[in-house]
């Protein structure tokens, strides 16, 4: 059993930080690309930023230079650090990565469950 859980979300005023932290637990064998996905009321589903498990992190470009996706990969754990926030951030923020097991050579694509962000003043 491995699984995806999320922390950090919350209300921030406009021009404020979070810092979300998602976090792998279980069997863990093995981490493959992760990344962070959000989905603001009414829209569809968008990704933020990914980082693979070899190269460099790719961001949305609503996000680029005030986002930035980190991995820590002897905690399995990758981090959002979100800064100089703006009320069209406002979403639930999802966690997506590929896992693998200790026993296994697959690797599943999980989900958190979320953790919403709202920017508001």
């Amino acid at each position: 059993q491995v699984q995806l859980v999320e922390s950090g979300g919350g209300l921030v005023q406009p021009g404020g930080s979070l810092r979300l932290s998602c976090v792998a637990s279980g069997s863990i064998g093995g981490i493959g690309v992760m990344g962070w996905y959000r989905q603001a009321p009414g829209k569809q589903r968008e990704l933020v930023a990914v980082f693979p498990s070899v190269g460099r992190a790719n961001y949305a470009d609503s996000v680029k230079g005030r986002f930035t996706i980190s991995r820590e990969n002897a905690k399995n754990t990758v981090y959002l650090q979100m800064d100089s926030l703006k009320p069209e951030d406002t979403a639930v923020y999802y966690c997506n990565g590929r896992i693998r097991t200790m026993t296994s050579s697959r690797y599943l694509e999980l989900w958190g469950q979320g953790t919403l962000v709202t920017v508001s003043s």
